[in-house]
C-alpha cells in the first residue's frame, strides 16, 4: 500500500522479487530512473491477460505520485503508465518478435498525467480504464497513435460533468525513447482538453494547440507537462485572451497540420443513370467530427487529408493540385487502387467546395442524416449518414 506521500519514504523492493521479462524490466528501469524513490508504485493489472483470452490488452498500468515544478506551473499530480502495447515478452505470445533497432510491439506505452485534489493520498483507477480503452482501439484496428494525434472522446474523461472530454498526445516530457531487448519503445503522453480546444487542434494543428496550453498564464492548463485537471471550468480561449489570435495567425500560415482522421467510410461508383454518374463518398458519422474545416484546411494549401476506415484497409484521400506522388490528375480526378480512393480536388473548387461543406463545422448538431453534398459538375457526391460504432466497443475518433 502506498503510505503518505508528502514526506515518507516507500519500501525497498524485495529481494526475492521474480526476474520481470525483458522488455517489461526495460520499461521499469526507466521508470525507477524518474522515480527512484516509488520502487513499487501501484499497479492496475488486467485479471486475465491478453494473451490468455482476457479483454484487457494492457498488462499493467502503474500510478506514480510527482510532486510537480511551481517554478513551471506544473501541480502535484498522479502519473499512470501503461505496460502492454509494447512487446513486454519477446516471445511471440502478444507482439512479433523484434530486437533491437526495431520497433517494440505497436512501439509506445502511453502515459497519463493528472492533478492531485487536495487530500488525495491514492490515485484514482479511472485513468487505467481510459488507457485500457485506448490500447483496446490500438489493438482492434491496428492504428498506431502518435504524438501530434487527437482522440474525439466526446465524454467527460472521468464520465462526470466536466468539461474535459477531449484528447490530444504528445510526447511524455519526462522519458526518452527507451531501448528495450525487444525494440524502441516511445512514451506518448494523453492530455485531457476541452471542445473548443480540441475543434481548434483539427482546424489548425494539435502541436499549436498543446503550445498554447503550455504557457497558460499560472499553469491554468497545467503548465508545460500539461498536467490534466478534471476540473478546470474555462478553455484556454477564456483562460488568455491573446489564445484566439495566435490560432488565427497558425491557420493562416500553416493552414491544417492534420492529415487525416479514422472513421466509418466506404465509397463507391454509382451507375445508376449514364447522365447522372456520381462517384459517391459515405461518411458514417458516428459523433461530431467537423470533417468540413479541417479537411479543407488542408487541402487548401496545397496538401492531401485521408479518412482511413476503423476497420479494413478502406481509405479515401482528398487530394490538392500540388501534391507530389498523387495518381490522380485533371484528366483522371478518381483512381482507385484496391480499397484506396484519391480524390482530386483542383484549386478552382476547393473554395467551393469548402463553403459547401461549411455546415458540418457551424451546425452539425441541426443537420438533418442522411445529408447529401452533390457537385454534379465535378461527378462527385457525399453522403454524410448517422452511423454507430457501439458495435467497435465505442472507439474514439482520431
Amino acid at each position: 500500500m502506498m503510505e503518505d506521500i508528502e514526506g515518507k519514504k516507500y519500501s525497498p523492493p524485495c529481494s526475492s522479487q521474480p526476474v520481470s521479462p525483458p522488455g517489461l524490466e526495460a520499461l521499469y528501469v526507466a521508470c525507477r530512473e524518474i522515480y527512484p524513490e516509488q520502487p513499487n508504485p501501484l499497479q492496475v493489472a488486467a485479471v486475465i491477460k491478453y494473451w490468455l483470452g482476457g479483454p484487457d490488452p494492457l498488462d499493467y498500468i502503474s500510478m506514480y505520485f510527482n510532486r510537480g515544478n511551481a517554478d513551471l506551473g506544473i501541480p502535484p499530480h498522479w502519473h499512470y503508465i501503461s505496460f502492454g502495447l509494447s512487446d513486454l515478452h519477446g516471445d511471440g505470445r502478444v507482439h512479433e518478435k523484434t530486437g533491437p533497432g526495431e520497433v517494440s510491439g505497436f512501439g509506445f506505452e502511453l502515459t497519463f498525467r493528472l492533478k492531485r485534489e487536495p487530500g488525495e493520498t491514492s490515485p484514482p483507477t479511472w485513468p487505467a480504464q481510459l488507457l485500457q480503452s485506448l490500447a483496446k482501439y490500438v489493438f482492434l484496428s491496428g492504428n498506431v497513435l502518435y504524438a501530434g494525434d487527437h482522440v474525439s472522446w466526446h465524454k467527460a474523461l472521468d464520465s462526470s460533468e466536466s468539461l474535459i472530454e477531449h484528447i490530444l498526445l504528445m510526447e511524455d516530457p519526462q522519458f526518452k525513447t527507451v531501448l528495450t531487448p525487444n525494440g524502441e519503445v516511445s512514451l506518448i503522453q494523453v492530455i485531457g482538453v476541452t471542445k473548443s480546444e480540441l475543434e481548434c487542434a483539427q482546424r489548425w494543428s494539435p502541436h499549436g494547440v498543446i503550445e498554447i496550453l503550455k504557457k497558460i498564464p499560472g499553469g491554468a492548463c497545467g503548465g508545460e507537462w500539461l498536467v490534466t485537471d478534471m476540473r478546470r471550468g474555462m478553455s484556454m480561449f477564456e483562460l488568455d485572451p491573446n489564445s484566439p489570435q495566435l490560432v488565427k495567425e497558425g491557420i493562416e500560415k500553416d493552414g491544417s497540420n492534420l492529415s487525416g482522421v479514422a472513421a466509418v467510410c466506404s465509397w463507391k461508383e454509382s451507375r445508376e443513370a449514364e447522365e447522372d454518374k456520381y462517384g459517391e463518398i459515405v461518411e458514417n458519422s458516428p459523433t461530431n467530427n467537423k470533417y468540413g474545416s479541417f479537411s479543407q484546411g488542408r487541402v487548401m494549401h496545397g496538401r492531401h487529408f485521408s479518412f482511413k476506415a476503423v476497420t479494413g484497409n478502406g481509405m479515401i484521400t482528398f487530394v490538392g493540385e500540388g501534391v507530389s506522388g498523387k495518381s490522380v490528375d485533371t484528366e483522371h480526378p478518381y483512381v482507385a487502387t484496391g480499397p484506396w480512393l484519391q480524390v482530386l480536388i483542383p484549386d478552382s473548387f476547393a473554395e467551393q467546395m469548402a463553403s459547401d461543406l461549411d455546415v458540418l463545422d457551424s451546425d452539425y448538431e441541426k443537420l438533418v442524416l442522411p445529408k447529401v453534398f452533390s457537385w454534379p459538375e465535378r461527378s462527385l457526391s457525399i453522403t454524410i449518414e448517422s452511423g454507430c460504432m457501439d458495435s467497435i466497443i465505442k472507439q474514439p475518433v482520431l
